[in-house]
Protein backbone atom coordinates (compact mmCIF):
# COMPACT_ATOMS: atom_id res chain seq x y z
CA UNK A 1 0.00 0.00 0.00
CA UNK A 2 1.32 3.43 -0.99
CA UNK A 3 0.65 5.99 1.75
CA UNK A 4 1.15 8.81 -0.75
CA UNK A 5 -2.10 7.76 -2.44
CA UNK A 6 -4.03 7.81 0.85
CA UNK A 7 -5.94 11.04 1.54
CA UNK A 8 -8.04 10.08 4.56
CA UNK A 9 -7.03 8.16 7.67
CA UNK A 10 -9.73 6.91 10.03
CA UNK A 11 -8.83 5.53 13.48
CA UNK A 12 -10.92 3.09 15.50
CA UNK A 13 -9.50 3.57 19.00
CA UNK A 14 -7.84 6.90 18.26
CA UNK A 15 -7.31 7.81 21.94
CA UNK A 16 -4.74 5.12 22.70
CA UNK A 17 -1.20 6.32 23.34
CA UNK A 18 0.20 4.57 20.25
CA UNK A 19 -2.78 5.32 18.01
CA UNK A 20 -2.83 9.02 18.91
CA UNK A 21 0.86 9.35 17.95
CA UNK A 22 0.02 7.99 14.51
CA UNK A 23 -2.99 10.33 14.28
CA UNK A 24 -0.76 13.33 15.05
CA UNK A 25 1.72 12.13 12.42
CA UNK A 26 -0.83 11.78 9.62
CA UNK A 27 -2.41 15.12 10.52
CA UNK A 28 1.01 16.81 10.44
CA UNK A 29 1.90 15.44 6.99
CA UNK A 30 -1.35 16.76 5.54
CA UNK A 31 -3.80 13.83 5.65
CA UNK A 32 -7.41 14.24 6.71
CA UNK A 33 -7.76 12.45 10.05
CA UNK A 34 -10.81 11.43 12.06
CA UNK A 35 -11.75 8.65 14.42
CA UNK A 36 -13.70 6.91 17.14
CA UNK A 37 -12.89 6.11 20.75
CA UNK A 38 -14.88 4.66 23.60
CA UNK A 39 -14.40 7.51 26.07
CA UNK A 40 -13.13 11.10 26.04
CA UNK A 41 -9.69 11.64 27.60
CA UNK A 42 -7.08 14.37 27.84
CA UNK A 43 -5.44 12.86 24.75
CA UNK A 44 -8.62 12.93 22.67
CA UNK A 45 -9.21 16.54 23.75
CA UNK A 46 -5.74 17.48 22.47
CA UNK A 47 -6.39 15.72 19.17
CA UNK A 48 -9.73 17.53 18.77
CA UNK A 49 -8.01 20.86 19.48
CA UNK A 50 -5.53 20.08 16.70
CA UNK A 51 -8.40 19.80 14.21
CA UNK A 52 -9.14 16.06 14.29
CA UNK A 53 -12.83 15.15 14.59
CA UNK A 54 -13.58 12.38 17.09
CA UNK A 55 -16.83 10.78 18.25
CA UNK A 56 -17.45 8.47 21.19
CA UNK A 57 -20.35 6.29 20.06
CA UNK A 58 -19.94 3.17 17.89
CA UNK A 59 -22.19 4.33 15.05
CA UNK A 60 -21.72 4.03 11.30
CA UNK A 61 -23.82 7.19 10.90
CA UNK A 62 -21.13 9.18 12.75
CA UNK A 63 -18.35 8.29 10.30
CA UNK A 64 -17.75 11.49 8.28
CA UNK A 65 -19.11 11.07 4.74
CA UNK A 66 -15.82 12.11 3.12
CA UNK A 67 -14.29 8.85 4.40
CA UNK A 68 -16.63 6.76 2.22
CA UNK A 69 -14.08 6.67 -0.62
CA UNK A 70 -11.48 4.17 -1.81
CA UNK A 71 -8.35 6.05 -0.74
CA UNK A 72 -9.21 5.90 2.96
CA UNK A 73 -6.93 4.00 5.35
CA UNK A 74 -8.61 2.57 8.45
CA UNK A 75 -6.36 1.86 11.45
CA UNK A 76 -7.56 -0.32 14.30
CA UNK A 77 -6.26 -1.13 17.77
CA UNK A 78 -6.30 -4.69 19.19
CA UNK A 79 -8.38 -3.38 22.12
CA UNK A 80 -11.43 -2.94 19.86
CA UNK A 81 -13.82 -5.97 19.91
CA UNK A 82 -14.50 -7.80 16.65
CA UNK A 83 -18.21 -6.98 17.07
CA UNK A 84 -17.51 -3.26 16.59
CA UNK A 85 -19.97 -2.04 13.95
CA UNK A 86 -17.68 0.60 12.39
CA UNK A 87 -14.85 -1.92 12.03
CA UNK A 88 -17.20 -4.42 10.38
CA UNK A 89 -18.57 -1.73 8.08
CA UNK A 90 -15.10 -1.06 6.65
CA UNK A 91 -14.15 -4.76 6.51
CA UNK A 92 -17.30 -5.71 4.62
CA UNK A 93 -16.63 -3.02 2.01
CA UNK A 94 -12.99 -4.09 1.61
CA UNK A 95 -11.36 -0.87 2.73
CA UNK A 96 -7.66 -0.75 3.59
CA UNK A 97 -7.96 -1.87 7.25
CA UNK A 98 -4.65 -2.20 9.08
CA UNK A 99 -3.45 -2.72 12.63
CA UNK A 100 -1.35 0.08 14.11
CA UNK A 101 1.75 -2.14 13.96
CA UNK A 102 1.20 -2.85 10.25
CA UNK A 103 1.03 0.87 9.50
CA UNK A 104 4.23 1.50 11.45
CA UNK A 105 5.79 -1.25 9.34
CA UNK A 106 4.75 0.51 6.15
CA UNK A 107 6.10 3.87 7.40
CA UNK A 108 9.42 2.43 8.61
CA UNK A 109 10.06 0.34 5.48
CA UNK A 110 11.11 3.40 3.51
CA UNK A 111 13.05 5.10 6.31
CA UNK A 112 16.16 4.45 8.38
CA UNK A 113 14.46 2.75 11.31
CA UNK A 114 15.53 2.61 14.95
CA UNK A 115 13.45 -0.02 16.76
CA UNK A 116 13.42 -0.29 20.56
CA UNK A 117 12.22 -3.66 21.87
CA UNK A 118 11.90 -5.18 25.33
CA UNK A 119 9.23 -6.00 27.90
CA UNK A 120 10.41 -2.99 29.93
CA UNK A 121 12.04 0.31 29.00
CA UNK A 122 10.72 0.79 25.46
CA UNK A 123 9.05 4.14 26.00
CA UNK A 124 11.88 5.74 27.98
CA UNK A 125 14.62 4.46 25.66
CA UNK A 126 12.68 5.54 22.54
CA UNK A 127 12.04 8.98 24.03
CA UNK A 128 15.69 9.55 24.92
CA UNK A 129 16.85 8.35 21.51
CA UNK A 130 14.24 10.43 19.67
CA UNK A 131 15.24 13.49 21.70
CA UNK A 132 18.96 12.95 20.98
CA UNK A 133 18.38 12.57 17.23
CA UNK A 134 15.97 15.52 17.03
CA UNK A 135 18.26 17.81 19.02
CA UNK A 136 21.21 16.81 16.83
CA UNK A 137 19.35 17.91 13.70
CA UNK A 138 18.43 14.50 12.28
CA UNK A 139 15.41 14.36 9.92
CA UNK A 140 13.54 12.19 12.41
CA UNK A 141 10.04 11.21 13.45
CA UNK A 142 9.78 9.33 16.75
CA UNK A 143 6.55 7.52 17.67
CA UNK A 144 6.44 7.32 21.46
CA UNK A 145 4.21 5.29 23.81
CA UNK A 146 4.06 8.11 26.35
CA UNK A 147 3.89 11.89 26.58
CA UNK A 148 7.44 13.27 26.48
CA UNK A 149 7.77 16.24 28.83
CA UNK A 150 10.11 18.18 26.50
CA UNK A 151 7.49 18.21 23.72
CA UNK A 152 4.24 17.59 25.64
CA UNK A 153 3.52 15.05 22.91
CA UNK A 154 3.95 11.41 21.97
CA UNK A 155 5.35 12.45 18.60
CA UNK A 156 8.83 13.94 18.24
CA UNK A 157 9.60 15.64 14.93
CA UNK A 158 8.05 15.08 11.51
CA UNK A 159 11.11 13.96 9.56
CA UNK A 160 10.89 11.86 6.42
CA UNK A 161 14.12 9.86 6.42
CA UNK A 162 14.62 8.56 9.99
CA UNK A 163 12.08 6.91 12.34
CA UNK A 164 12.22 5.80 15.96
CA UNK A 165 9.57 3.30 17.00
CA UNK A 166 8.75 1.15 19.99
CA UNK A 167 8.94 -2.46 18.86
CA UNK A 168 5.94 -3.79 20.78
CA UNK A 169 5.96 -7.52 21.55
CA UNK A 170 2.20 -7.56 22.25
CA UNK A 171 0.45 -9.68 19.61
CA UNK A 172 3.91 -10.06 17.93
CA UNK A 173 3.44 -6.55 16.53
CA UNK A 174 7.18 -5.87 16.26
CA UNK A 175 7.56 -8.46 13.51
CA UNK A 176 5.96 -5.95 11.10
CA UNK A 177 8.90 -3.54 11.48
CA UNK A 178 12.00 -3.09 9.32
CA UNK A 179 14.77 -2.11 11.77
CA UNK A 180 18.19 -0.84 10.66
CA UNK A 181 19.41 -0.33 14.24
CA UNK A 182 17.63 -1.96 17.18
CA UNK A 183 17.96 -2.76 20.84
CA UNK A 184 16.36 -5.28 23.18
CA UNK A 185 16.23 -4.06 26.77
CA UNK A 186 14.68 -7.19 28.35
CA UNK A 187 12.84 -10.40 27.54
CA UNK A 188 10.88 -11.05 30.74
CA UNK A 189 7.70 -13.08 30.59
CA UNK A 190 4.63 -10.93 29.92
CA UNK A 191 1.47 -11.06 27.79
CA UNK A 192 1.06 -14.72 28.65
CA UNK A 193 -2.58 -14.35 27.60
CA UNK A 194 -1.22 -13.98 24.06
CA UNK A 195 1.91 -16.16 24.11
CA UNK A 196 1.02 -18.90 26.57
CA UNK A 197 4.60 -19.55 27.74
CA UNK A 198 7.78 -17.57 28.42
CA UNK A 199 9.54 -19.76 25.80
CA UNK A 200 7.10 -18.52 23.16
CA UNK A 201 7.89 -14.90 24.08
CA UNK A 202 11.63 -15.60 23.83
CA UNK A 203 11.18 -17.19 20.40
CA UNK A 204 9.33 -14.08 19.22
CA UNK A 205 12.17 -11.80 20.40
CA UNK A 206 14.70 -14.05 18.64
CA UNK A 207 12.65 -13.70 15.44
CA UNK A 208 12.63 -9.91 15.88
CA UNK A 209 16.41 -9.84 16.48
CA UNK A 210 16.94 -11.72 13.20
CA UNK A 211 15.30 -8.83 11.34
CA UNK A 212 18.41 -6.72 12.09
CA UNK A 213 20.74 -7.81 9.29
CA UNK A 214 23.94 -6.53 10.92
CA UNK A 215 24.45 -7.92 14.45
CA UNK A 216 26.78 -4.96 15.12
CA UNK A 217 23.64 -2.83 15.00
CA UNK A 218 21.66 -4.87 17.53
CA UNK A 219 22.21 -3.76 21.14
CA UNK A 220 21.43 -6.13 24.00
CA UNK A 221 21.84 -6.54 27.73
CA UNK A 222 24.38 -9.14 28.79
CA UNK A 223 21.83 -11.63 30.09
CA UNK A 224 20.01 -12.15 26.79
CA UNK A 225 20.57 -15.30 24.66
CA UNK A 226 21.23 -13.27 21.53
CA UNK A 227 24.16 -12.18 19.40
CA UNK A 228 24.68 -8.44 19.45
CA UNK A 229 26.58 -5.52 20.97
CA UNK A 230 26.48 -5.70 24.77
CA UNK A 231 25.46 -2.74 26.92
CA UNK A 232 25.87 -2.68 30.70
CA UNK A 233 26.23 -0.50 33.79
CA UNK A 234 29.32 -1.19 35.92
CA UNK A 235 30.01 -4.42 34.05
CA UNK A 236 32.35 -5.36 31.24
CA UNK A 237 30.57 -4.69 27.95
CA UNK A 238 31.13 -3.05 24.56
CA UNK A 239 29.24 0.00 25.89
CA UNK A 240 29.76 0.34 29.63
CA UNK A 241 28.58 3.10 31.98
CA UNK A 242 30.93 3.45 34.93
CA UNK A 243 32.03 5.93 37.59
CA UNK A 244 28.32 6.47 38.29
CA UNK A 245 27.48 9.02 40.98
CA UNK A 246 24.54 11.19 42.02
CA UNK A 247 24.94 14.96 42.00
CA UNK A 248 21.98 17.28 42.69
CA UNK A 249 19.53 14.34 42.37
CA UNK A 250 20.87 13.52 38.87
CA UNK A 251 23.17 10.82 37.57
CA UNK A 252 26.64 11.76 36.37
CA UNK A 253 28.60 8.98 34.69
CA UNK A 254 31.26 8.04 32.14
CA UNK A 255 30.77 5.73 29.15
CA UNK A 256 33.30 3.42 27.54
CA UNK A 257 32.50 3.03 23.82
CA UNK A 258 34.44 1.01 21.21
CA UNK A 259 36.30 4.18 20.19
CA UNK A 260 36.42 6.55 23.18
CA UNK A 261 35.60 7.28 26.79
CA UNK A 262 32.85 9.89 27.17
CA UNK A 263 33.28 11.72 30.46
CA UNK A 264 30.74 13.28 32.81
CA UNK A 265 27.41 12.69 31.08
CA UNK A 266 24.49 14.20 33.02
CA UNK A 267 21.10 12.49 33.13
CA UNK A 268 18.15 13.47 35.33
CA UNK A 269 15.92 10.36 35.46
CA UNK A 270 16.39 8.31 38.64
CA UNK A 271 16.81 4.56 38.89
CA UNK A 272 19.39 2.15 37.49
CA UNK A 273 16.85 0.96 34.92
CA UNK A 274 16.68 4.47 33.47
CA UNK A 275 20.45 4.72 33.43
CA UNK A 276 20.45 1.53 31.34
CA UNK A 277 17.79 2.99 29.04
CA UNK A 278 19.92 6.11 28.54
CA UNK A 279 22.99 3.99 27.78
CA UNK A 280 21.06 2.01 25.13
CA UNK A 281 20.04 5.28 23.47
CA UNK A 282 23.63 6.56 23.60
CA UNK A 283 24.92 3.35 21.98
CA UNK A 284 22.40 3.54 19.12
CA UNK A 285 22.98 7.24 18.53
CA UNK A 286 26.77 6.79 18.49
CA UNK A 287 26.45 3.92 16.00
CA UNK A 288 24.33 6.15 13.76
CA UNK A 289 27.08 8.77 13.86
CA UNK A 290 25.59 11.39 16.18
CA UNK A 291 28.37 13.66 17.54
CA UNK A 292 29.29 13.06 21.18
CA UNK A 293 28.67 16.69 22.17
CA UNK A 294 25.10 16.50 20.78
CA UNK A 295 24.43 13.31 22.73
CA UNK A 296 25.74 14.88 25.95
CA UNK A 297 23.66 18.05 25.55
CA UNK A 298 20.46 16.12 24.75
CA UNK A 299 20.87 13.72 27.68
CA UNK A 300 21.31 16.64 30.07
CA UNK A 301 18.19 18.40 28.73
CA UNK A 302 15.88 15.36 28.71
CA UNK A 303 12.99 15.98 31.13
CA UNK A 304 11.35 12.56 31.13
CA UNK A 305 7.95 11.09 30.30
CA UNK A 306 4.62 11.62 31.97
CA UNK A 307 3.70 8.69 34.23
CA UNK A 308 7.30 7.36 34.17
CA UNK A 309 8.67 8.22 37.65
CA UNK A 310 6.91 11.53 37.18
CA UNK A 311 7.28 13.95 40.10
CA UNK A 312 3.98 15.53 41.10
CA UNK A 313 5.15 17.02 44.42
CA UNK A 314 8.79 17.43 45.42
CA UNK A 315 9.34 19.25 48.71
CA UNK A 316 11.61 18.69 51.70
CA UNK A 317 8.78 17.07 53.67
CA UNK A 318 6.68 15.36 51.01
CA UNK A 319 7.34 13.66 47.68
CA UNK A 320 4.63 12.32 45.34
CA UNK A 321 5.67 10.29 42.30
CA UNK A 322 3.43 8.71 39.65
CA UNK A 323 4.56 5.77 37.51
CA UNK A 324 3.09 3.53 34.80
CA UNK A 325 4.70 0.35 36.22
CA UNK A 326 2.42 -2.66 35.73
CA UNK A 327 4.82 -5.63 35.89
CA UNK A 328 6.70 -6.87 38.99
CA UNK A 329 10.08 -6.05 37.44
CA UNK A 330 8.94 -2.47 36.83
CA UNK A 331 7.61 -2.12 40.36
CA UNK A 332 10.97 -3.34 41.69
CA UNK A 333 12.68 -0.68 39.56
CA UNK A 334 10.45 2.04 41.04
CA UNK A 335 11.24 0.83 44.56
CA UNK A 336 14.97 0.76 43.83
CA UNK A 337 14.91 4.33 42.54
CA UNK A 338 12.86 5.60 45.49
CA UNK A 339 15.14 3.93 48.04
CA UNK A 340 18.25 5.29 46.31
CA UNK A 341 16.91 8.85 46.33
CA UNK A 342 15.04 8.79 49.67
CA UNK A 343 16.80 6.37 52.04
CA UNK A 344 15.26 5.83 55.48
CA UNK A 345 11.96 7.49 54.54
CA UNK A 346 8.54 5.85 54.78
CA UNK A 347 7.18 4.96 51.33
CA UNK A 348 3.51 4.37 50.51
CA UNK A 349 2.70 2.54 47.27
CA UNK A 350 -0.78 2.78 45.75
CA UNK A 351 -1.11 0.05 43.11
CA UNK A 352 -3.81 -0.72 40.56
CA UNK A 353 -3.29 -4.17 38.99
CA UNK A 354 -3.72 -4.20 35.19
CA UNK A 355 -5.45 -7.21 33.57
CA UNK A 356 -6.83 -10.28 35.31
CA UNK A 357 -4.49 -12.52 33.30
CA UNK A 358 -1.34 -10.59 34.27
CA UNK A 359 -2.42 -10.54 37.93
CA UNK A 360 -2.98 -14.32 37.82
CA UNK A 361 0.29 -15.09 36.01
CA UNK A 362 2.51 -12.98 38.27
CA UNK A 363 0.58 -12.91 41.55
CA UNK A 364 3.45 -14.16 43.73
CA UNK A 365 5.93 -11.77 42.07
CA UNK A 366 3.53 -8.85 42.50
CA UNK A 367 3.11 -9.77 46.17
CA UNK A 368 6.88 -9.82 46.71
CA UNK A 369 7.42 -6.51 44.86
CA UNK A 370 4.66 -4.71 46.75
CA UNK A 371 5.68 -6.10 50.15
CA UNK A 372 8.99 -4.22 49.81
CA UNK A 373 7.21 -0.89 50.34
CA UNK A 374 6.49 0.34 53.87
CA UNK A 375 2.75 0.69 53.25
CA UNK A 376 0.53 -0.65 50.48
CA UNK A 377 -2.87 0.48 49.20
CA UNK A 378 -4.30 -1.88 46.60
CA UNK A 379 -7.03 -0.95 44.11
CA UNK A 380 -9.37 -3.26 42.22
CA UNK A 381 -8.01 -4.87 39.06
CA UNK A 382 -8.34 -2.74 35.92
CA UNK A 383 -9.79 -5.11 33.29
CA UNK A 384 -8.85 -3.23 30.08
CA UNK A 385 -9.68 -5.69 27.27
CA UNK A 386 -10.52 -8.65 29.56
CA UNK A 387 -13.53 -10.18 31.28
CA UNK A 388 -13.22 -11.14 34.98
CA UNK A 389 -11.60 -14.46 35.93
CA UNK A 390 -13.07 -16.50 38.73
CA UNK A 391 -11.04 -16.17 41.93
CA UNK A 392 -8.64 -13.56 40.49
CA UNK A 393 -9.31 -10.42 42.53
CA UNK A 394 -7.35 -7.74 44.32
CA UNK A 395 -8.56 -9.19 47.62
CA UNK A 396 -6.92 -12.50 46.63
CA UNK A 397 -3.70 -10.68 45.70
CA UNK A 398 -3.78 -8.69 48.96
CA UNK A 399 -3.75 -11.94 50.92
CA UNK A 400 -0.45 -12.88 49.30
CA UNK A 401 1.35 -9.65 50.26
CA UNK A 402 3.56 -10.19 53.31
CA UNK A 403 3.18 -6.72 54.78
CA UNK A 404 1.22 -5.81 57.92
CA UNK A 405 0.51 -2.30 56.62
CA UNK A 406 -1.72 -3.09 53.65
CA UNK A 407 -5.35 -2.58 52.65
CA UNK A 408 -7.74 -2.79 49.70
CA UNK A 409 -9.42 0.53 48.95
CA UNK A 410 -12.13 1.40 46.37
CA UNK A 411 -11.22 4.02 43.79
CA UNK A 412 -13.61 6.55 45.32
CA UNK A 413 -11.76 6.44 48.66
CA UNK A 414 -8.16 6.48 47.41
CA UNK A 415 -7.57 10.19 48.02
CA UNK A 416 -8.85 10.11 51.59
CA UNK A 417 -6.86 6.94 52.35
CA UNK A 418 -3.64 8.57 51.13
CA UNK A 419 -4.28 11.60 53.32
CA UNK A 420 -4.55 9.29 56.35
CA UNK A 421 -1.01 8.00 55.80
CA UNK A 422 2.05 9.55 57.45
CA UNK A 423 4.38 8.42 54.64
CA UNK A 424 6.75 11.12 53.38
CA UNK A 425 7.09 9.49 49.93
CA UNK A 426 3.97 8.44 48.01
CA UNK A 427 4.02 6.50 44.75
CA UNK A 428 1.00 5.72 42.57
CA UNK A 429 1.64 2.77 40.26
CA UNK A 430 -0.31 1.11 37.44
CA UNK A 431 -1.32 1.20 33.78
CA UNK A 432 -5.09 1.47 34.18
CA UNK A 433 -7.23 4.50 34.99
CA UNK A 434 -5.24 5.27 38.14
CA UNK A 435 -3.76 8.07 36.03
CA UNK A 436 -7.10 9.89 36.37
CA UNK A 437 -6.50 10.14 40.13
CA UNK A 438 -3.12 11.85 39.87
CA UNK A 439 -4.41 15.43 39.77
CA UNK A 440 -6.99 14.91 42.58
CA UNK A 441 -4.31 13.28 44.74
CA UNK A 442 -1.83 16.04 43.98
CA UNK A 443 -4.41 18.74 44.78
CA UNK A 444 -5.44 17.09 48.07
CA UNK A 445 -1.84 16.61 49.20
CA UNK A 446 -0.95 20.23 48.37
CA UNK A 447 -3.96 21.36 50.39
CA UNK A 448 -2.79 19.27 53.36
CA UNK A 449 0.80 20.55 53.42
Amino acid sequence: MNLNQIHNVYFIGIGGIGMSALARYFKTIGKQVSGYDKTPTALTSELIESGISIHFEDSIDLIPKEYYIENTLVIITPAVPKTHSEWNYFIEREYHVKKRAEVLGIITKDTFCFAVAGTHGKTTTSSILGHILYESGADVTAFIGGIVENYNSNLIGTGKTVTVVEADEFDRSFLHLHPDIACITSMDADHLDIYGTSDAIEESFIEFAAKVEDTNKLFITKDLPLKGITVAVNEEAVYNAFNVRIEDASYVFDVQTPTEVIKDLHFGLPGKHNLMNALMAVAMAKTYGTPTENIAAALASFKGIKRRFSYQIKTDNLVYIDDYAHHPTEINAVNQAVRELYPNQKVLAVFQPHLFSRTKDFADDFATSLAAFDEVILMDIYPARELPMEGITSEWLLGKINNDNKKLVPKTEIVSSILESNASVIVTIGAGDIGELVNPIKHALNESI
